[in-house]
């Protein structure tokens, strides 16, 4: 069996460590500041020490990493890769005959270890962990609940349009409702309209007050009324409920589900659900593509040393998050697509990366 080359091992040893070093001394000064920040909550809400460690801060962990990984990367690799050129280690490994490209191998292989291991955690491990912060968050932080929502116009299935003057979360009631449906031609068949309408946990119906239907046959009409009446409406209580629509806390694959079904509903938030669904997908790639900047600029032994380094990397590292969040902001405003809007930066930054990769040997 092939063993894994000695210069791979130290250089891969050094991009692990680095990083993991640089991650856990960030994680500590950031929950450090945090807990600083929502002491008072702790305390008036009294949060167990327990839940406040198991509950919040470990599940707080992997949203870190997942949102600045790239950053810590990037600044790891330019940290350690730095230290190896001024101390004239890569000069050694280039004069030893091994190419700059076949020198890079093992920056790939770790930058891929933590792409994938992102890509899970985001896609699966993430969602579950932020079920448990937002319920810490509701229990010990934010205490007081939104109860109610209003003017509220969806669809709930091809053709079904419903609207409701006001919506009691805590009651499943909705005023003023009123549901229409359409025919393949776009015609109106029936509508439904009621005063209220409460939805009955027992027999899993809703049960409407001062209620109307409307029936639709060509130029003809049929009406009925009804004073109290059970509804079988294609409808649930969550569909109202848009607090329950907290696209951070599913996996992927609800993910998707949940952007097709707004869709259907035509809902404006399909936008700012695409763009969770293809950062989770495609964000990981930043981890490749800031490590290959980061050693393309740090490799060369320069006067200046891991200070120039520092200054050239944090430079690029802010425009490439300021180049994401334009894009962003354009989606959710504009008209790029949201695949676009996530893939620009990458790209843009990736190809940077080949071209300094290319130019770092000279």
């Amino acid at each position: 069996m092939k063993t894994y080359p000695l210069i791979d091992r130290y250089i891969l040893g050094k991009y692990l460590k680095t990083f993991l070093l640089w991650l856990v001394l960030i994680i500590v000064i950031v929950i450090t500041f945090d807990v600083s920040e929502k002491l008072d909550d702790f305390i008036k809400n009294q949060a167990p020490i327990s839940e406040i460690i198991f509950k919040y801060y470990l599940n707080f962990i992997p949203n870190f990493f997942n949102l600045y990984g790239p950053l810590f990367v990037f600044i790891s690799t330019l940290f350690f890769t730095s230290k190896m050129a001024g101390n004239t280690e890569i000069i050694a490994i280039l004069g030893s005959g091994i190419s700059y490209r076949r020198m890079l191998r093992p920056y790939l292989h770790g930058s891929l270890i933590l792409a994938i291991g992102i890509l899970l955690i985001g896609n699966f491990v993430i969602p579950r962990s932020n079920i448990q912060l937002k319920m810490f968050e509701d229990q010990y932080i934010h205490t007081s609940k939104r109860s109610f929502y209003s003017n509220l116009h969806f669809q709930t299935a091809m053709g079904v349009q419903v609207s409701s003057f006001n919506y009691d979360v805590n009651e499943q009631s909705a005023i003023f409702f009123q549901q229409d449906t359409y025919d393949k031609d776009g015609k109106l068949k029936q509508r439904v309209s009621a005063n209220k309408i409460i939805y009955d946990t027992v027999d899993l119906l809703w049960k409407g007050q001062g209620v109307t239907v409307r029936t639709f046959n060509g130029d003809n009409e049929t009406m009925k009324t009804y004073p109290n009446t059970k509804l079988r409406l294609k409808l649930m209580p969550d569909d109202f409920n848009q607090a329950s629509k907290q696209i951070s806390t599913m996996n992927s694959v609800e993910l998707y589900h949940h952007i097709q079904r707004e869709k259907i509903r035509g809902s404006g938030a399909v936008t700012a659900a695409k763009l969770e669904y293809y950062q989770r997908l495609l964000n990981p790639l930043a981890f490749i593509v800031m490590t290959f900047i980061g050693v393309a600029i740090s490799s060369r032994k320069t006067r200046g040393g891991l200070g120039v380094h520092l200054a050239i990397g944090i430079t690029l590292a802010f425009g490439f998050i300021v180049f994401m969040r334009v894009c962003t902001v354009f989606a959710e405003n504009g008209n790029l697509p949201p695949f676009l809007a996530v893939l620009l930066p990458q790209l843009t930054f990736g190809i940077a990366a080949l071209i300094l990769i290319k130019k770092a040997p000279k």
